[in-house]
């Protein structure tokens, strides 16, 4: 069996990279010498160091993991569940496929209007708008794993009787662990985006809601300074969390 490579780039490569990036962002603001409009790496990152040490910044990023975090593990457990059942169900799935099909595309500023219409301004309304825009993608992910795991481990567990929570253990879960990698890894990336549009709109804190007091003032600086305070968390739990766990969820297939 032909090894496969494990996700998630080299962090030396990464780094690299993403000085390259830098570079090239100050490059195009240099070429078109109009720090107003197109502020430079050189304007930008001098914000956020000022943040980020005086800690100005530090309770609305506190406030925006929060949300992301709680949004992500509903989302990521209802709609395992979900994709699991319509998996394993094709007549369940024969009904709610189109259910799925629906939620998949609405538009996440509609769910994000009718939640603080129907709940209120409030954070059960925030997380629930988030929750609600991701849990569709991980049902249809984890649907897709359930139906591509091999019968033919299920047969060989009921043919030596093994009892459900070793097939859970040692049969599902390793078959679908690369879907759920998957689901997370795009879950969180979409998340936090939704997070940032659910503060805009409605909240009273949080890098959205920064975002939303600076585009006001029209400081495009302090627009780029605020989201890059967040890549760079997402960078990290990406690096560090997420892609180890994708290599170790591939592991069992590698020879």
């Amino acid at each position: 069996m032909p090894q496969i490579d494990a996700p998630g780039v080299p962090r030396p490569v990464a780094l690299v990279s993403v000085l390259l990036l830098l570079g090239l962002w100050w490059a195009i603001a240099a070429w078109l010498g109009d720090p107003r409009h197109a502020p430079g790496p050189d304007l930008v990152l001098p914000r956020l160091w000022e943040g980020v040490v005086t800690g100005t910044m530090l309770p609305d990023l506190g406030a925006t993991l929060g949300r992301v975090v709680i949004a992500f593990a509903i989302a990521m457990g209802i709609g395992t569940a979900l994709g699991l059942l319509l998996g394993v169900m094709p007549a369940l799935d024969r009904w709610l496929d189109p259910w799925l099909t629906i939620a998949l595309n609405i538009p996440a500023l509609v769910t994000i209007v009718l939640c603080y219409l129907w709940i209120g301004l409030n954070e059960t309304a925030a997380i629930a708008a988030v929750a609600i825009n991701k849990i569709p993608m991980v049902a249809v992910m984890l649907r897709e794993g359930a139906r591509a795991r091999d019968p033919a481990l299920g047969d060989l567990a009921r043919l030596h009787q093994m009892p459900a929570l070793a097939r859970l253990r040692h049969i599902l879960l390793p078959q679908l662990a690369p879907h759920l990698s998957a689901a997370a890894r795009a879950g969180i990336a979409l998340i936090w985006k939704i997070v940032l549009v659910v503060e805009f709109l409605g909240r009273s804190n949080g890098i959205g809601f920064r975002i939303h007091l600076d585009f006001q003032m029209f400081d495009i600086a302090g627009v780029l300074a605020h989201a890059l305070a967040f890549v760079a968390i997402m960078l990290a739990v990406e690096w560090l969390l997420l892609a180890p766990l994708a290599r170790r969820a591939n592991r069992w297939r590698q020879p």
